[in-house]
């Protein structure tokens, strides 16, 4: 392909998205970010990657919890670029609570946001991708695709769903030219995992420096968190052509935490 690709990349307004977003944007494709934040914030990044990397980018604001605004997204993106050739899902919400105290309305946003996005942007993406015989899909889930920890039985359980929704969409797709991979990182220091580090010490009954410690890096060989730009790498990676053997995997990039 000769033309600009555009790569749409959800939860893209900060942390790991964000990274991704610019990442793409450096690569030279068109880029499409969506989330919610300050829109003046959001505009001046919008207009950054314009300005930075010689790139189209626009923001969609669509609520990943319902159908009908991923929709919307989709047709608004592909009627302005044709196609999207590279799908990120990477939007997510946290929840930290014991399962029987868990609250019905956080786990049904948390499946939502976490999972069931992943699907309807996918569905809505592949059409032009088997139609140009090329296509990226680059899903962030997590350790916790792979590996459970207590008190996150919703995000858990999203994660290891969107695991084997990657493996299911990659074979099918196998011979058509898009490769479906999964990212899996450890604790990155973004928002989200700011936000864990209260609850955690309130349902643990531990300090927030304890909770970083003893909790999230405890885990973690390395003892230190993952790299926002790392993960953004690798993702940059899994959408250029050099990947284009590698699909349906679950990449790590965990410090070694699931290697124990």
């Amino acid at each position: 392909m000769s033309e600009i690709r555009t790569a749409l990349v959800t939860g893209s307004t900060s942390g790991i998205g964000q990274g991704i977003a610019e990442a793409f944007a450096r690569a030279g494709m068109n880029v499409v970010l969506n989330g919610f934040g300050d829109a003046a914030a959001i505009e001046r990044q919008r207009a950054a990657i314009e300005r930075g990397f010689g790139v189209s980018a626009r923001h969609v604001a669509a609520d990943l919890s319902k159908p009908a605004e991923i929709e919307a997204m989709m047709a608004r993106v592909q009627a302005e670029f044709g196609a999207i050739d590279v799908l990120v899902n990477n939007a997510g919400i946290q929840h930290v609570a014991a399962v029987d105290e868990f609250p019905v309305d956080r786990w049904d946003a948390i499946i939502a946001i976490n999972l069931s996005s992943a699907f309807h942007t996918t569905r809505l993406a592949l059409a032009a991708m088997k139609a140009r015989r090329w296509g990226r899909i680059v899903n962030i889930a997590s350790a916790h695709a792979l590996v459970a920890s207590p008190f996150k039985s919703a995000y858990v359980a999203a994660k290891h769903g969107l695991a084997g929704f990657t493996k299911s969409v990659a074979l099918e797709v196998a011979e058509l030219g898009i490769t479906v991979n999964a990212i899996c990182p450890g604790y990155v220091l973004t928002p989200l995992v700011q936000a864990q580090i209260p609850d955690q010490a309130r349902t643990r009954g531990v300090s927030e420096d304890e909770v970083v410690q003893k909790v999230m890096l405890a885990g973690q060989p390395t003892r230190r968190f993952i790299g926002i730009d790392e993960v953004a790498g690798l993702a940059a990676w899994l959408a250029s052509d050099a990947a284009k053997s590698i699909t349906g995997a679950m990449l790590s990039i965990d410090g070694g935490w699931t290697a124990q």
